[in-house]
């Protein structure tokens, strides 16, 4: 492909930004789920009114079955976005998702939903993500972790919209009905956003541009498959780094509106002038991509790697020791932000560390790390509130993680040998 390849009737140059915005809409419908603590309250109204008392671990299966079949559903589906192209995928897995949360309307249990919203919404959303991230690092070869980070901005993003159009539908017109909203635009949204994609030809890059010499601790230029990477260091140092940072940031997702509760809700809101914590916070999950991305891309990821550490290990300590309004906020606000830096960090660190000729399938297995964390964290956290009372103790477990995060990142956050 030449320098005269066109984009929606524009210069490959500038039309490639057109994908970035797409895939920030498509990640912003897949990254709803992290409005999850928004439909938790009434959720759980709703399913007692008819059945059991729902403890406080089992709201949490739907968001945890979700976020691991979101997981596994990424790696499995890889190699299909090769065979059939971006579109086709973006498609199934749109309708996918949009049917997982159309299905979830109509739940009567917590079983129900595991079922509908989690394995089938996963699913979806597992199917459509790797498109947009690899359409990225495709288009992007000049600078991928801005490029990355802009695209699964929209995913951290989401909970901006999605939880305050959340709490206004429930409001109005119930969690049901609005679980069926949702389901239905998701599927006409994602359909019409997939039409326009299309990858680039193998070894295209941006007229004028050349692959700079890596710097110092950065990654030499290597393509390996998928068998190669499993059998290298530096895959399983990025694996369990982003295990960790995904472990803490979606245990405090899906706790953030639970917390508000324990700080206080009134003080909570009096600070944020009204503002919904969790729409409050998306802002921070999205901002926290690209500029991760972009950090990544300039100090390394081992540096990035560690600096998130550091963060996450900061705002675990302040919330557990002084569970004030203010430092509430500022400490999600650092969770929240450190893991949308992870859903930049390891896509741009797979990329550099990697290639992209084997994408697709090599970050499918890094985010395997995700469902992991997702699996683990908000479980966790579940059950250390039916066992103690209270979310906050989950922090100090949060601290001794990021503290091993470090230590991995500096010992095995590098460039792979290759001979």
């Amino acid at each position: 492909m030449g320098d005269s390849v066109k984009i929606l009737g524009m210069e490959a140059e500038k039309g490639r930004w057109l994908f970035v915005i797409i895939g920030m809409v498509i990640n912003l419908c897949l990254g709803s789920i992290y409005s999850w603590s928004v439909f938790k309250a009434p959720l759980k109204a709703f399913l007692e009114t008819s059945g059991p008392e729902v403890s406080a671990s089992a709201l949490q299966l739907p968001f945890m079955i979700f976020l691991a079949c979101f997981a596994i559903a990424m790696p499995l589906s890889a190699g299909y976005i090769e065979k059939h192209g971006p579109r086709k995928v973006v498609m199934v897995g749109g309708v996918l998702t949009g049917l997982g949360w159309l299905m979830a309307s109509m739940s009567t249990s917590i079983m129900m939903m595991v079922a509908t919203y989690g394995i089938i919404g996963g699913i979806g959303v597992g199917i459509a993500y790797g498109v947009p991230v690899a359409m990225s690092g495709r288009w992007f070869p000049d600078k991928r972790g801005l490029a990355v980070g802009l695209t699964v901005l929209g995913f951290g993003f989401s909970a901006f919209f999605t939880a305050n159009i959340a709490n206004i539908l429930i409001a109005s017109s119930g969690v049901m009905q609005t679980f069926r909203i949702f389901g239905i635009a998701f599927i006409i949204i994602m359909v019409i956003l997939a039409t326009p994609l299309v990858f680039p030809s193998a070894g295209w890059k941006p007229a004028g541009w050349a692959p700079p010499a890596p710097k110092p601790g950065a990654a030499k230029s290597c393509e390996m498959k998928r068998q190669e990477m499993l059998k290298t260091k530096t895959f399983f140092g990025l694996w369990l780094c982003y295990f960790i940072g995904c472990l803490a940031g979606l245990m405090a997702i899906s706790i953030s509106a639970d917390v508000a509760g324990e700080v206080g809700t009134e003080a909570v809101a009096a600070l944020l002038m009204g503002f919904s914590p969790v729409g409050f916070f998306a802002i921070f999950n999205g901002g926290g991509r690209p500029v991760f991305g972009t950090l990544t891309d300039k100090l390394t990821p081992k540096n990035a790697a560690i600096l998130s550490f550091v963060l996450i290990i900061i705002a675990s300590l302040l919330i557990w020791q002084m569970q004030t309004a203010p430092v509430y906020i500022l400490s999600f606000a650092i969770l929240w932000g450190c893991l949308g830096g992870w859903l930049a960090i390891a896509p741009t660190s797979t990329a550099s560390f990697f290639g992209v000729g084997d994408y697709p399938r090599c970050y499918g297995m890094v985010f395997l790390a995700y469902g992991a964390g997702a699996l683990v964290g908000p479980f966790l956290a579940g059950w250390i509130k039916d066992a103690t009372g209270s979310f906050i103790a989950v922090f100090p477990y949060v601290i001794a993680l990021a503290a091993a995060g470090i230590v991995i990142a500096f010992l095995l956050m590098k460039p792979p040998v290759t001979e």
